[in-house]
């Protein structure tokens, strides 16, 4: 299989099942590639940032870590933003 075959292969896979932790020896089992070729791929899927190696040796696609948190829109809250307050009629 070519390396950019098998390359998409273990992308397809990883953006299929979020949350999927591969050995090198697992990944080379579902593409049923050699332990040479599954290595140099998952590595390049590594340099382009799409996935990383957590402690226990696992390749895990970046997203699934801790991502920073998203910041608030900010309102322009100046003087001629504010709203207008209005009150109930008395009766």
């Amino acid at each position: 299989m070519p390396h950019n075959a098998v390359i998409k292969r273990i992308r397809a896979e990883y953006l299929e099942m979020p949350g999927l932790r591969l050995t090198i020896e697992q990944a080379q089992r579902l593409c049923g590639v050699d332990g040479t070729i599954c290595r140099a791929v998952l590595d390049a899927l590594v340099d382009t940032g799409f996935l990383c190696v957590k402690a226990d040796g696992t390749y895990a696609r970046l997203t699934e870590g801790a991502l920073p948190r998203p910041r608030p829109a900010k309102a322009d809250l100046g003087p001629s933003a504010q709203p207008t307050k209005k009150t109930a009629p008395h009766r």
